[in-house]
């Protein structure tokens, strides 16, 4: 069987989603390591609060600002830059919550701190000190069935309430099909809302490098050498 099969297999088995937490990841760390997750506050909320009222999801439906369909954001790494391509026909409020994180300069100074070879690449929500950034409040789960989860895409990670993405989000390094709204267990999926369109060595480079425990052995598949999100910045 070969590595990348393997991976998928173990990343279908997974029935359980924990948090990147101090709290949640301690209880049980080995179940974390095939999926996406969330911020770690989300994690210690109870459900009726960390998902958004049905009204307020139909109001920011109505509110969601419309953005060029060629919107790019640059990611200015210790490895090298990465441009994406966001997608606000597909998914205009997460494109929408992503640009405002972009803009205030959330992403600037934070790390990619999960990397799983032959899966995906998670950041956007730690420094390189390991502390958590706060955070808005969470979004409306916008995975569509016919918008996959293929290698270069860009993603929301989350924690196991659908609707709880805020900041974090994850590079797909393959075709990760069991993401998709289609095929996931819980019936919504992770929502897909952009692509790379250049800097995918650099991507792929990041997905290659050495990885360990860090906070007292709570978080896994965390890069031993910091891979720095220097600036996150619109595209000229």
């Amino acid at each position: 069987m070969s590595r990348s099969a393997a991976v998928l297999i173990a990343a279908i088995a997974a029935l359980v989603i924990v948090g990147c937490s101090t709290d949640k990841g301690a209880e049980a760390p080995d179940e974390a390591d095939r999926t996406p997750v969330g911020n770690v506050e989300m994690m210690n909320r109870e459900e009726n609060e960390a998902a958004p009222a049905e009204d307020a999801d139909e109001a920011e439906e109505n509110e969601a600002a419309e953005e060029p369909d060629d919107v790019k954001v640059v990611l200015e790494t210790t490895k090298g830059e990465i441009t994406v391509e966001l997608w606000p026909d597909k998914a205009p409020n997460t494109v929408k919550n992503f640009l405002e994180y972009v803009d205030d300069g959330h992403y600037d100074g934070t790390i990619f701190h999960r990397v799983i070879p032959n899966f995906m690449v998670q950041g956007g929500g730690f420094t390189a000190e390991m502390e958590e950034k706060p955070t808005g409040d969470p979004i409306r789960n916008e995975a569509d069935r016919n918008v996959r989860n293929e290698a270069g895409t860009l993603a929301m990670a989350r924690t196991p309430d659908p609707h709880s993405a805020t900041a974090q989000f994850f590079i797909n390094l393959v075709d990760n099909r069991f993401l998709d709204r289609d095929q996931a267990r819980d019936g919504w999926g992770y929502a897909v809302f952009g692509t790379v369109v250049d800097g995918m060595d650099v991507v792929n480079e990041i997905g290659g490098v050495r990885t360990g425990a860090a906070m007292d052995g709570r978080m896994q598949d965390v890069p031993v050498e910091p891979i720095v999100i220097r600036r996150a910045r619109r595209a000229e």
